[in-house]
């Protein structure tokens, strides 16, 4: 079966669209926290992790309404699109370079809440720290602890190759990456 090539649009272009047509559907799939930190204004919060494709669609008016996708630089709203249009969607749109591209064209943000690293950070942040310390006790300790930075390696090698990381599907989940105000932040 041969893959629907996704539809993309510029942050700007988004912009202009959304000025002329204010009740357009334009999703942030980042995590809660990251969502709180900086968002494009007028964005609804629906987390990956959290979006079930069936439900959604049933909630629009029809299937081929436009739903544009941001993330921070476009892999997560990738995701999401493949996951609505498998579904039936029939106009999901990534906007290319996301939340970081919709920021650097001076386009309306708005701010709320904590800083809470981007979550692709964070992931790179835990495997490196696994990694460091599974080659210092290997070193110090006993050899055989380098099967933690041998494992951490096999899940980035995994990740990149396949484009799926349990990692930062634990890491999304975790408390930090969760509204500040314990309330759901898709308004």
């Amino acid at each position: 079966m041969e893959a629907i090539p996704l539809s993309t649009v510029k942050a700007a272009e988004l912009a202009a669209l959304w000025r002329d047509n204010p009740g357009l559907i334009v999703l942030d799939v980042r995590t809660a926290g990251e969502y709180e930190s900086v968002h494009a204004e007028g964005a609804k919060s629906l987390p990956l992790q959290d979006l079930d494709p069936q439900r959604f669609l049933a909630s629009l008016d029809a299937a081929d309404t436009p739903v544009y996708l941001l993330c921070k630089s476009g892999v997560r709203a990738t995701q999401a699109a493949e996951l609505l249009l498998q579904a039936g969607a029939g106009r999901p749109v990534v906007v290319e370079g996301g939340t970081d591209a919709w920021a650097a064209a001076g386009l309306p943000i708005q701010r709320r809440g904590r800083k809470v690293l981007p979550l692709d950070r964070q992931m790179r942040t835990v495997a490196g720290t696994f990694i460091l310390i599974g080659a210092l006790l290997a070193l110090t300790v006993n050899p055989s602890f380098v099967w933690i930075p041998l494992f951490m390696g096999c899940g980035l090698v995994f990740s990149g190759i396949t484009g799926i990381c349990p990692m930062l599907n634990v890491l999304a989940r975790m408390p930090w990456n969760r509204a500040s105000c314990g309330c759901d932040s898709s308004r």
